[in-house]
């Protein structure tokens, strides 16, 4: 079987489409370089220590169980609310909007299916916008 024929199996969870832990180490690994390089990522960068190890290893095992693989943030880390996380950092409009660029940059660069490609960046989206509803004391 093909990669393109894996990828659109109807059967197949968003974590094993993405070619799991593998897969999704490539993924964040490119998420992470983005984040180094866009001039656009600099304020979301500066949230982030200076090795990202650790912020690599959590954003990973996080998409691992949130697409439907191994719960293994939860696993390493205990239960986790995304928003509650990331509230110490002041998230608007631009800091969102540059983590999903540096998202949308690193899905382009896999050999996902576009309709993969797609669904990812769209669910993904949701969580950003609650972590800046919740940043902006909206809800």
């Amino acid at each position: 079987m093909t990669d393109h024929e894996q990828d659109n199996r109807v059967d197949l969870t968003p974590y094993q489409a993405a070619g799991g832990l593998e897969g999704l180490t490539k993924l964040v690994d490119e998420f992470y370089v983005n984040m180094d390089t866009l001039p656009e990522a600099q304020t979301i960068r500066n949230m982030h220590a200076k090795d990202l190890t650790e912020a690599r290893k959590k954003l990973t095992y996080f998409l691992s169980g949130w697409l439907g693989g191994p719960m293994l943030f939860q696993q390493h880390y205990g239960p986790i609310s995304i928003p509650g996380a990331h509230k110490r950092f002041p998230i608007g409009y631009e800091e969102r909007d540059a983590w999903l660029l540096c998202m949308e940059r690193a899905l382009a660069a896999q050999p996902y299916s576009p309709e993969l490609k797609d669904y990812l960046l769209a669910a993904l989206s949701i969580p950003a916008e609650r972590i800046r509803q919740v940043n902006a004391r909206e809800i």
